[in-house]
């Protein structure tokens, strides 16, 4: 071939797939985009090299690890088809893991199968693990398309590149979070692409229904895969109406928006997590209001009437639809909306429900996390509104919607804010864009551009457009390149560092021992204690601990729990709490109601403080820092609190040891530390707590002091195994995680309590 031809052949090549200088620029920033995305998000793999075991990140993912676990051994339909119990969680019941949704499971289990087919050799965990970085970056990916759509290529870029670095998005797609807002955020983003694309008017009708099905297998999948799909079902249905409202209605309107439904909630339902009682629940119903709107929309649009007709025949559809309601409340049909959604619609209602409250991505996010997520971009996000108003397209209006109800349920519970975070990466991408494009118009004028105004005409000088897009990119600097200082474990000093870095370079939990800093190494506490579980206790052994650790211990520890992160019955937490808030006596007596042939071991989580001062006669004091269960023992003792009337007539309250919240326990004294009062002292968790902090002062050898708590000793308790009891002393001192295990004496219970 001559280099003619050659040449030729490149030019016929790039004339068909239009390869010009502005798409290889673009591609290229894509692609260096999700490269970025990818690797903050696996950067806490550098705490799992040491180890050689890549770990899942938090507690829930190690639920959804033993279902693909699962799958992959029994296939993909199995938790539902065998109705799998899985008896290590919730004993005695077990916890029915074919209620579990699907999405996530099913996908990891298909893709880890297809990977292993093709010779990949990698052990399950770490796939898992990884899946995590591989999905949040395809997030990435498909929002750059929806920012495309909005507003070009360049909006498509920022929004790309805003989602990519979004803290709360990195938290929830970073390694080893395997959970469902995986399945969540992709299905929500894959929806509105190919939802707004049915939705547009210059697509054939063909086209338009291709992309109404997936848009509705997109739905399908988010239905699936994560609880908060009611967001997405009612997002889309108040996009409708409204356009409806402002008389946009057309007949395919019509068509997608029931196709998309449809279909979606049709094979959503037939999974047993979702079922046919999900389209009578109370979210739902808005959704079904919104298809009849849009049939007495195209009825009064086919048929020529009075103002007056069609005021009638719409007060006639409001009033069937009202009473084909009264039947179902009345019967019971309509499901009531769960505790939790009522919780994000209205955070007052969660004040009252202390189990809720206690898990910290529940609360209401204070100013200071929302301007971590925000930064400096709230400026682009604030224009970005005042671009999409000035231009109320059927897109625009939908990121209206999408926007304003993301920030208010982001700022009502800050789990959300992952669902916020696509929404101001948009609509800042819009602002940006907005902001950028009269100073780029003046840099491709003469010299000197002249700007008409109402009174007189300004002449404005190249140096202007240079200086604000200066300032813009000075402003898009500081949302990413610095951040809040952070505590470092090592040097207890503060530091620096980017927003995105800081965001993606957190270990896993289990690799800081559960600890929400940066250690500089690996922190091998839990993982011990874990190891531990495996080789010397037996798989039917129940450990007691509070639920927080129940998906560790089961599926790493591979020991039998009581409770753990589904909640699914309340009571049996309550029960927990009352042990550890309780006497010895009273906390065994109440684990007597369970086999005691089971009930074998107590686990307790701590952090220790230890640091050196002179006036300590050994030249060290250890405290307790806050971080374990020396922290959410005030959660253990509000949520049994809550259960006192129920206590108290099943006779494990009495008049001497009762309580509703922490405040039966002593009081917080005026430099922050909680003083115990003598009922606090004889709680089993005051007495496993104080027993680590003296296990560790004696382990020292008499070198430390412990400052906080009196040694009142254990009666029916011993301990076992205290992991990190053994580290030794630092001579500046260190924050050391303590995991202790105890052994029940039921031997010495029962001869002490013949009758009970």
């Amino acid at each position: 071939m001559s280099n003619d031809q050659f040449s030729n052949g490149l030019k016929s090549f790039g004339k068909r797939f239009k390869l010009n200088r502005s798409t290889v620029f673009v591609f290229s920033a894509l692609i260096l985009i999700l490269m970025v995305a990818f690797t903050v998000r696996i950067l806490p793999i550098r705490w799992e090299i040491p180890s050689g075991q890549i770990h899942l990140n938090e507690y829930d993912p190690y639920y959804q690890y033993s279902l693909t676990n699962y799958m992959v051994k029994n296939g993909l339909f199995s938790p539902y088809t065998d109705h799998w119990i899985n008896y290590q969680q919730w004993y005695p019941n077990g916890l029915d893991m074919s209620r579990s949704y699907p999405a996530l499971p099913m996908t990891a289990a298909a893709l880890y199968q297809v990977t292993s087919f093709l010779g990949v050799n990698i052990d399950l965990m770490t796939f898992c693990s990884l899946l995590a970085v591989v999905l949040g970056t395809l997030s990435c990916l498909i929002i750059y398309f929806i920012g495309k759509d909005m507003g070009g290529r360049a909006v498509g870029l920022f929004a790309a590149l805003f989602l990519a670095l979004a803290p709360s998005f990195i938290q929830r797609s970073s390694l080893g979070f395997f959970d469902t807002e995986l399945p969540g955020i992709l299905g929500l983003l894959f929806f509105i692409l190919m939802f707004l694309r049915s939705m547009d008017p210059k697509r054939s009708l063909r086209v338009s229904l291709i992309y109404s099905i997936g848009a509705a297998l997109a739905l399908a999948y988010f239905i699936t895969g994560w609880g908060a799909a009611y967001y997405a079902l009612d997002l889309a249905a108040l996009f409708v109406f409204v356009l409806v409202v402002l008389k946009r209605y057309d007949r395919r309107l019509l068509i997608n928006y029931g196709i998309t439904m449809g279909l979606a909630l049709l094979i959503a339902i037939q999974f047993p997590q979702v079922g046919y009682s999900y389209l009578t629940s109370a979210p739902v119903l808005p959704v079904i209001g919104v298809f009849i709107v849009l049939l007495v929309a195209e009825f009064l649009q086919r048929h020529n009437m009075s103002v007056k007709t069609k005021m009638h025949a719409v007060i006639a559809a409001i009033s069937v639809a009202i009473i084909g309601i009264i039947p179902l409340v009345y019967f019971g049909y309509l499901g009531n909306v769960a505790g939790k959604f009522i919780a994000v619609i209205s955070p007052v209602a969660r004040a009252d429900n202390a189990l809720i409250a206690s898990v910290a991505e529940h609360r209401v996010p204070s100013w200071g996390n929302l301007y971590v997520e925000l930064g400096m971009a709230v400026i682009f996000f604030t224009v970005g509104l005042y671009f999409t108003l000035k231009k109320p397209t059927n897109r625009n209006i939908f990121l209206l919607i999408f926007g304003a109800t993301g920030l208010y349920f982001g700022a009502s519970m800050a789990r959300l804010l992952a669902i916020f975070a696509p929404a101001f990466a948009l609509l800042a991408a819009i602002g940006i864009i907005g902001l950028l494009k009269p100073f780029m118009s003046l840099l491709k004028e003469t010299p000197t551009a002249v700007l008409k105004t109402k009174r007189k005409l300004l002449r404005v000088d190249k140096g202007y457009s240079i200086l604000g897009i200066l300032l813009i990119l000075i402003i898009l600097m500081t949302q990413f390149a610095f951040n809040p200082l952070q505590f470092a474990l090592s040097s207890q000093q503060t530091s620096v560092t980017p927003r995105a870095y800081s965001s993606g370079y957190m270990p896993t939990s289990i690799s800081s021992a559960g600890l929400p800093l940066v250690p500089p190494e690996p922190l091998t506490q839990w993982t011990n204690m874990l190891t531990y579980t495996n080789n010397y206790l037996k798989t039917t052994d129940v450990v007691v601990a509070w639920w927080d650790y129940g998906y560790w211990l089961s599926v790493m520890g591979n020991v039998t729990t009581l409770a753990d992160n589904a909640t699914v019955d309340a009571e049996q937490i309550e029960n927990l709490g009352f042990v550890y808030m309780s006497t010895e006596e009273k906390a065994l007596a109440m684990l007597s109601t369970y086999d005691q042939k089971n009930v074998q071991y107590i686990l307790v989580f701590t952090s220790l403080y230890v640091f050196p001062y002179d006036e300590s006669p050994t030249g060290y004091y250890v405290m307790s820092y806050g971080l374990g269960d020396e922290g959410k023992w005030i959660w253990m003792a509000r949520i049994s609190g809550g259960a006192k009337d129920r206590l108290t007539n099943e006779g494990f309250m009495t008049p001497d040891n009762t309580w509703t919240d922490e405040k039966s326990f002593g009081k917080s004294s005026d430099y922050g530390r909680w003083e115990w009062n003598d009922q606090g002292m004889n709680t089993v968790i005051y007495k496993l707590l104080s027993s680590i902090e003296y296990n560790y002062a004696n382990n020292t050898g008499g070198l430390v002091t412990v400052l906080d708590m009196e040694d009142v000793g254990l009666q029916y308790f011993e301990p076992v195994y205290l992991s990190g009891a053994e580290k030794q002393l630092s001579p500046y001192g260190d924050l050391i995680p303590v995991v202790g295990l105890f052994k029940i004496n039921w031997a010495k219970y029962n001869a002490d309590h013949p009758n009970h």
